[in-house]
């Protein structure tokens, strides 16, 4: 009796340590990735050069090839889920994706809903204009119809209610006021709008430096007006309540970074490299 007493004893014994070692390692988020080896990312179809599909229906871009670096870097497998970016910023995720892509600028105001990574881009934003519009400088865009991607900086600048709240922000100083604003689920369909010429539903789109060339490339008939409107770092979001998970995800992009492999990235993706601060 004594014998089967102390071998349950050791057994309970073994049991919560186990226990104890699986929940010092790994939070809920993160337990469940590596029992499941999945990692999934929100990203989007249609964000240029940060993801989209290509001529193969297949997923490709800046934030494609870092979410598969940060899976690789926790042994596991890169899911990929297309939300919109309307529905990743309101933060109802409801477990349907562990992670959100797209260079969310990490303010405070998010802040109160999401953990953020350490910044994994530096972007700039600027704005657009039809080839044939007679605008050259910003100031030109002063009572004109303004597109931007909605739930974004761009869309605050843009109403002139942009309160810069993140590390190392700087004051805005606002180059223009439009007299319309209208908001989009992503640039490509305000450039959709854009291209139809000057004026016939746009006069400018506030978008990213980035995202522009490769909207150029494709065709649309758009130019940049010169100076930048606004220049913000990019982390990923996840919900809060598991640090562990957010500690382990800056760890596969600290790692990136040491490596040079996320400069190499963005080379690749911008011709630059903007995971530094210019």
């Amino acid at each position: 009796m004594n014998k089967v007493s102390k071998t349950i004893r050791a057994a309970s014994i073994v049991i919560a340590s186990v226990a104890f070692c699986t929940s010092a390692y790994a939070g809920e988020v993160l337990q469940r990735v590596l029992e499941t080896k999945t990692l999934k990312f929100a990203v989007g179809v249609d964000w240029g050069s940060l993801s989209s599909l290509n001529a193969n229906h297949e997923l490709e871009g800046y934030d494609i090839d870092v979410a598969n670096g940060i899976a690789k870097y926790l042994g596991v497998k890169a899911e990929f889920i297309t939300p919109g970016w309307d529905l990743i910023a309101a933060g109802r995720w409801e477990g349907r994706w562990d992670l959100g892509m797209g260079q969310m600028t990490p303010t405070t105001e998010r802040a109160k809903t999401f953990h953020f990574s350490e910044n994994y881009y530096y972007g700039r934003d600027v704005a657009v204009v039809h080839v044939d519009s007679k605008a050259k400088a910003l100031s030109d865009l002063n009572g004109a119809i303004v597109g931007v991607t909605a739930n974004t900086l761009e869309a605050q600048y843009a109403n002139q209610t942009l309160t810069p709240n993140w590390t190392g922000a700087k004051p805005i100083e606002f180059k223009f006021k439009a007299g319309q604003v209208k908001e989009y689920e992503s640039d490509n369909i305000a450039f959709a709008d854009l291209r139809l010429g000057d004026g016939v539903r746009l006069n400018a789109v506030i978008t990213s430096e980035a995202g522009v060339g490769r909207a150029i490339k494709s065709g649309y008939p758009i130019r940049v007006l010169p100076g930048i409107l606004i220049s913000t770092p990019g982390a990923i979001c996840m919900m809060k309540g598991d640090e562990e998970f957010r500690d382990k995800i800056n760890a596969a992009i600290k790692s990136m970074k040491g490596a040079g492999t996320l400069s190499k990235i963005s080379i690749k993706w911008y011709g630059k490299d903007n995971t530094v601060e210019n």
